[in-house]
């Protein structure tokens, strides 16, 4: 089975763990998840299976959305409220105003320190297990974007406020909510996480592994509905099919030359890439052109 599969992540649950169960309901070894949300965490998840987990990274690289609750005057080990209270303080003279102003300051591109609890490595081992160990060490500050950031509602006199974030790969929302509460000087730790878009794998789409486990078993075409294609991931791209005589070298990744080709779309422009397709029509592989040549960037 080839595909991707928008899985709704419940709390309690690791993507690890959602992976494992995936694994023992579909019968298939062979799948990978997208981008890791953490167990408090729920929402969109994609997985793919077989041919689909190479792109996994792409997927992985895509933005994403987000919904956070976050509360005011608190600071935890984690940032989030799962974690040990390090302070608590008193957000009496914070205001409405302040609170946005100090969102807002967060769009655009800056520099995150990424969280001890975190499955990063340093030196081979992951910062979560150094962190359990009672151990800090010194984190590089990474680029990220954030390219909407609006706040959804706040009420002060209960010390919160809920978020809605798009942002790029590698943003950590536990830790911009850290950061907002740091600018308050007040603290802020994460209440509730809610993942509602990766790329275009939207929440409303979203199958729980209920729904998933009472399909495979009932209903599999319905199933089979719910899976998306790997080449539905690459739009806007070129698209052509390779000649019955040509068929072995697109198999073998080999060097095509634009005369082995048919156009399904259009021959891609020289230096961009294309979808390439058996005579079944069957998606297996990106091309990039140069000149009258195209050469293999990925088979699937």
């Amino acid at each position: 089975m080839d595909g991707i599969i928008n899985v709704y992540k419940e709390a309690g649950f690791t993507s690890h763990d959602v992976v494992a169960k995936l694994r023992g309901v579909l019968g298939q070894k062979k799948i990978g998840h997208t981008g890791t949300l953490d167990p408090m965490a729920t929402g969109v998840l994609p997985v793919c299976c077989g041919k689909a987990t190479k792109v996994c990274e792409l997927l992985a690289d895509r933005d994403k959305t987000y919904q956070a609750v976050c509360q005011l005057g608190i600071v935890t080990d984690t940032q989030d409220m799962t974690g040990t209270v390090l302070e608590e303080n008193s957000i009496r003279n914070i205001t409405e105003e302040e609170v946005k102003a100090a969102v807002s300051s967060f769009l655009g591109e800056s520099m995150q320190i990424p969280p001890m609890y975190s499955a990063l490595k340093v030196n081979g081992k992951k910062l979560y297990e150094l962190a359990r160990e009672g151990k800090t060490v010194e984190r590089e500050a990474r680029p990220i974007t954030i390219s909407k950031i609006d706040i959804l509602q706040m009420n002060l006199e209960e010390q919160i406020f809920s978020l809605e974030v798009t942002c790029s790969k590698g943003t950590y929302i536990r830790t911009l909510c850290h950061d907002i509460g740091q600018k308050l000087g007040v603290g802020a730790a994460l209440q509730n996480l809610i993942r509602t878009r990766v790329g275009n794998f939207m929440i409303g789409n979203a199958l729980t592994m209920e729904e998933i486990e009472r399909m495979v078993s009932e209903d599999k075409d319905t199933f089979w509905q719910q899976l998306v294609s790997v080449d539905s991931l690459f739009e806007g791209y070129a698209k052509v099919q390779v000649k019955e005589s040509c068929v072995k070298k697109l198999a073998n990744g080999n060097i095509l030359k634009q005369s082995f080709l048919i156009p399904k779309t259009a021959f891609p422009e020289d230096g961009s890439d294309c979808l390439v397709y058996d005579t079944d029509e069957n998606f297996r592989a990106v091309y990039r052109r140069s000149g009258s040549d195209y050469t293999v960037i990925k088979m699937f």
